[in-house]
């Protein structure tokens, strides 16, 4: 069984920084792409940022400068630090990560149960 579980979020003030963490345990073979969805009230779930196993990484063009996603393999971790924050950023933050369990296996997405992230303006 894979968990991915997520830290970091809280309240911060609009041009303030907080860095998120997703962490994968469990039957792990290898990971290939992990990233940070977000989910506002009332609207639909986004993409922030992904990162593949070889480093490349995207980003919504709404946080491109502002946020910067990174990795650690060793340790199945994803971080997203995120700078200058604004209230617009206001969100559910959701980890996502293609994992396969043994090496004939497919790979399989899993998710975080999200972090809540609130910029106050």
């Amino acid at each position: 069984q894979v968990q991915l579980v997520e830290s970091g979020g809280g309240l911060v003030q609009a041009g303030g920084s907080l860095r998120l963490s997703c962490t994968a345990s469990g039957n792990i073979f290898n990971i290939n792409a992990m990233g940070w969805y977000r989910q506002a009230p009332g609207k639909q779930r986004e993409l922030v940022a992904i990162i593949i196993s070889g480093g490349s990484t995207n980003y919504a063009d709404s946080v491109k400068g502002r946020f910067t996603i990174s990795r650690d393999n060793a340790k199945n971790t994803v971080s997203l630090q995120m700078n200058s924050l604004k209230p617009e950023d206001t969100a559910v933050y959701c980890c996502k990560a293609q994992i396969r369990e043994r090496p004939w296996a497919r790979l399989s997405e899993y998710w975080g149960q999200g972090t809540q992230v609130t910029v106050s303006s």
